[in-house]
C-alpha cells in the first residue's frame, strides 16, 4: 500500500499547527455589575411602548452624567413605581403564552435597583389594569408592608400583596372606583366617577377593617382631573383639564381638600391648558410646580406642553415661563424633578428626547434623543 505524498504533508502540517495553538479559553460566566452610588439626578424613564405594547421597558438614565445606565424589560402596558427606599423597582405587568396572544399571566416583578436584576416575584389573578401609566397602578405603603395593584375586570377593585412573603393577600372591591392611592402604612384611596375618593383602611394583615367615602372634590362633568397625581408633602396635587389645581392632603384618617386654585388667569382661561401624560412635578422642599401649557381647547388633554410653567405653591403665583419651541423641542408630555438643592427637571417630548434642565432658571443643560419609543412616566427616589 502506498502513502499519498500530499497525505502525509498535509497531516504533518495539521500536527503542527495543533502544537502551536493557544490553549483554549476560559469559560465565561455571565454576570450583572453593581451600578455606580446612587444619586439625585437619577431618573427612571418608563417607556410605555405604544408602538409595540408587548415589550415596554423602564430605562435608568443619570442626569449628570447623562449615561443609558442599564435597562428593566416590563411587558405589556405596566404599572411602575419605587420601594419607598429607592431600592426596589416594582413592576405590575402581564404576559402572553404567544407574544400578543396566548394565556394569559398577570405578574408584580420585584427589582434591585443595585444590579437591575429581577429578585423575586408575585403572581396575580388575570385581572390587573391595563392603563396609561400613573403613580397609581402599583404602589407601596408607606413601611413597604404592603404593594398594592389595582384591578378592571371591568368591576374595580385591588390586590393587596405581602412582598416579604411573594404572596397575594386579598382583593378589596371598590364599587367602580380605580387605581391605588396608598397613604400611611395602611390606607388605599381609590378615584371614583361622581369626583369623590373612596378610602380603604387595612387591618395588620392586610384585610379591609374600615371603608369610607369622601364629599366630591371635583366636577367631573364640567372639569375632569388627570388621573396623575403629582407628590406634594402631605399627599397629591391633581390638576385639572381646565387648568385646576387640587391639593389633597392623604396625612390624615382620611383625605382633606384644599381650596382650589388655578394655573391660569381669567384673560388665558379657555385658551391656556395643561396636556400630556406626566402633567407636573413638584419640588417639595422649594415648593415650585412645573407644568407643560399649552395653547388648546376642549379634547386637548393629551397635547404636550408647548411652554413649561413654572409655580410658587404658596403665593399660587406662575413665577416662570419657558417655551420649549425656541430650544428646537418638540412638545412636552411628561415631567420630573429632582428633589435636591441643586434640582434638575427632565421633560419628555413628544419625539422621544428626554430634556434636562436647570429647575432654578430653566437653562436646557442636555437632549437625550430617543430614550425610548413613549417616554410617558418618570420618576426619581
Amino acid at each position: 500500500m502506498k502513502t499519498s505524498l500530499i497525505g502525509v504533508t498535509l497531516l504533518s502540517l495539521a500536527m503542527g499547527a495543533r502544537s502551536l495553538a493557544a490553549p483554549p479559553l476560559p469559560a465565561e460566566h455571565l454576570t450583572a455589575e453593581k451600578l455606580p452610588p446612587n444619586n439625585a439626578h437619577r431618573i427612571y424613564v418608563l417607556d410605555e411602548a405604544f408602538i409595540n405594547e408587548i415589550d415596554a421597558r423602564v430605562h435608568l438614565f443619570d442626569g449628570d452624567t447623562y449615561r443609558r445606565l442599564g435597562q428593566i424589560d416590563a411587558g405589556f402596558s405596566p404599572g411602575f413605581n419605587l420601594s419607598p427606599d429607592g431600592k426596589t423597582s416594582v413592576i405590575g405587568t402581564t404576559y402572553f403564552s404567544r407574544g400578543s396572544r396566548g394565556t394569559r399571566t398577570d405578574v408584580v416583578e420585584f427589582t434591585d435597583n443595585t444590579t437591575l436584576s429581577t429578585s423575586h416575584e408575585i403572581v396575580l389573578p388575570p385581572k390587573r389594569a391595563m392603563t396609561l401609566p400613573t403613580y397609581f397602578n402599583v404602589a407601596y405603603s408607606a413601611d413597604s408592608r404592603f404593594v398594592y395593584v389595582s384591578y378592571v375586570t371591568p368591576a374595580a377593585s385591588f390586590g393587596v400583596l405581602d412582598p416579604a412573603k411573594y404572596s397575594v393577600i386579598g382583593e378589596i372591591d371598590t364599587a367602580g372606583c380605580v387605581l391605588v392611592i396608598p397613604s400611611g402604612p395602611n390606607r388605599v384611596s381609590s378615584l371614583c366617577e361622581s369626583g369623590r375618593l373612596l378610602t380603604v383602611t387595612l387591618g395588620a394583615e392586610g384585610h379591609e377593617a374600615s371603608r369610607a367615602m369622601s364629599d366630591a372634590f371635583f366636577d367631573p362633568d364640567k372639569d375632569p382631573i388627570f388621573v396623575q397625581g403629582v407628590p406634594i408633602t402631605d399627599g397629591y396635587a391633581f390638576l385639572s383639564f381646565l387648568g385646576e389645581v387640587h391639593e389633597v392632603d392623604f396625612s390624615g384618617a382620611g383625605p382633606v381638600f384644599h381650596q382650589p386654585w388655578s394655573l391660569v388667569s381669567a384673560a388665558e382661561k379657555g385658551q391656556w391648558r395643561p396636556g400630556g401624560q406626566q402633567v407636573g412635578a413638584i419640588h417639595r422642599h422649594l415648593g415650585k410646580l412645573f407644568v407643560p401649557m399649552h395653547r388648546g381647547g376642549e379634547g386637548s388633554h393629551k397635547d404636550g406642553g408647548t411652554e413649561i410653567w413654572v409655580f410658587d405653591m404658596k403665593t399660587h403665583q406662575r413665577v416662570a415661563r419657558w417655551p420649549v419651541t425656541t430650544q428646537k423641542l418638540a412638545p412636552v408630555v411628561a415631567v420630573q424633578v429632582s428633589q435636591d438643592d441643586a434640582p434638575i427637571l427632565f421633560a419628555a417630548t413628544d419625539r422621544s428626547d428626554v430634556a434636562v434642565f436647570d429647575a432654578l432658571t430653566g437653562h436646557l443643560r442636555h437632549v437625550e434623543k430617543q430614550l425610548g419609543q413613549t417616554p410617558w412616566l418618570m420618576l426619581n427616589p
